[in-house]
């Protein structure tokens, strides 16, 4: 931050220097300077404080390097300037809502130019057509300035990015393409891991932006999440086809358990070798935490119950007797450090148990979700997130609304053969509706055999 504004603030001089040098008009000395290049980038890269703070600074710096007389000038356009500029490109998800901020900060110079009378827009009747002619530079100037500014900023977005291992809204949204190599895997390879990810990411984006967190963050972070699911498929209950046998049926719990943990460490392996953005392998390897494989955790226990039973049978021998280890039930961990992180490890588990609810009702969903949040933060997995009990009260309430929407009921649809006899019923109804305009044909009768000799007789 520093080093914006020195490159400020010796822009600011290097450009009075030159509208001095080059008797240019005097207001192009505030239309030619880039009041909203420092702040913009600032704001883009660290947010809407430190776009402000870096407002106010490039002002009161800037001021020191301009003569006297242009000092209060300066103050002003400086200061509006800049925070036009902070304001316009708060939360900026497309790069056209940056060319939106900088003609923004080049109009709010261009206006306080005029009111501190540096334009004249209304000049006698001997100088009217060189004042028009100052007043159409200024303007050009003012709007050429603001899309330079924009431009320059979008241009040097990508390289600050990288070199100070940042991201902005901008790029994350150019990461939620599902068409990425591992998603495209994910998607064929493992299709209910991958309509899983797209639920969760519905889920983490709503509660982040309830408590103001990076929601666009939350919604790729959640894409890749259980990408390690890649290298064993099979051994995850969504990916599982009706009419096949479970993998672990053949597993003890431990290994079983094992399978299960290892897809963090997959999945970590996998975004390395991607080269996916740090927070999202930070996601990837914090969505568990340290927390216990309670399936297959209860699984060993019951069967060491079972074992105990022999023993007490004289069945088995008590050295027999498997050991059964909590540590090979956890996740390594770490637990989640940031809010984003935390967000995401409670819709992976909000998701996954929302599928074993039966007869789904805003009651049910609201007990199942308070549960498990509460079960999270018994287990202290929030503890080095930042999330506060106020925060976790929108997320919930979030979470409630959002599984609402998803697991609502339909009405039943009549099968198709219903559907033939009802359409069969209305037809008949209609036909017998309009026999008053429809005549039926009678029928002529035949002669009978005694009639026909005295018919012959008559004629």
């Amino acid at each position: 931050m520093l080093g914006g504004l020195a490159g400020h603030i010796m822009l600011v001089r290097g450009i009075s220097l030159m509208v001095d040098a080059n008797d240019f008009p005097g207001q192009m000395k505030f239309l030619l300077i880039p009041f909203a290049l420092t702040p913009m980038i600032h704001a883009v890269l660290l947010g809407r404080g430190i776009g402000t703070f870096s407002t106010i600074y490039c002002t009161l710096l800037g001021s020191l390097v301009m003569p006297k007389l242009d000092v209060l000038l300066y103050f002003a356009v400086s200061l509006v300037c800049g925070l036009v500029a902070v304001q316009a490109s708060y939360r900026v998800r497309k790069r056209v809502q940056l060319l939106r901020a900088g003609v923004y900060a080049g109009v709010a110079s261009l206006l306080l130019c005029i009111m501190f009378n540096r334009i004249d827009l209304m000049p006698g009747i001997d100088d009217q057509l060189e004042g028009l002619k100052v007043a159409g530079w200024s303007s050009l100037a003012a709007l050429g300035m603001g899309i330079l500014i924009a431009l320059l900023v979008s241009g040097l977005l990508p390289v600050l990015e990288g070199a100070f291992q940042l991201t902005t809204d901008i790029s994350w949204l150019e990461l939620s393409d599902l068409n990425h190599k591992l998603l495209r895997r994910l998607q064929l390879e493992a299709p209910g891991t991958f309509h899983h990810s797209l639920v969760v990411a519905s889920l983490a984006e709503a509660a982040a932006e309830s408590v103001g967190a990076n929601a666009a963050m939350c919604r790729v972070c959640a894409y890749y999440h259980d990408i390690g699911k890649l290298n064993k498929p099979e051994y995850f209950i969504e990916n599982q086809a009706e009419g096949i046998e479970n993998p672990h049926n053949a597993l003890t719990p431990t290994m079983s358990a094992l399978i299960i943990i290892a897809h963090v460490k997959d999945g970590v392996d996998l975004a390395v070798k991607h080269k996916l953005n740090p927070r999202v392998i930070d996601i990837i390897q914090e969505h568990h935490g340290d927390s216990l494989v309670t399936y297959f955790h209860r699984r060993a226990q019951e069967q060491k119950k079972a074992e105990l039973e022999k023993v007490e049978k004289g069945l088995e021998n008590p050295e027999d007797l498997p050991k059964i280890d909590e540590k090979n039930f956890r996740y390594p961990g770490p637990r989640p450090r940031t809010r984003e992180s935390g967000i995401v490890s409670l819709a992976d588990i909000i998701e996954s148990a929302s599928r074993s609810l039966k007869k789904p009702t805003p009651a049910k969903i609201r007990t199942m979700v308070e549960e498990l949040v509460n079960g999270r933060v018994c287990d202290g997995q929030l503890d080095d997130c930042a999330l506060s009990m106020r925060d976790l009260a929108k997320v919930k309430d979030s979470f409630c609304a959002t599984l609402r929407s998803m697991l609502h009921t339909r009405i039943d649809y009549p099968k198709d053969d219903e559907r033939s006899n009802l359409g069969r019923k209305s037809d008949l109804e209609k036909r017998q509706g309009n026999g008053s305009k429809t005549q039926q044909i009678k029928p002529v009768p035949t002669p009978s055999p005694t009639d026909q000799p005295q018919q012959r007789a008559a004629s």
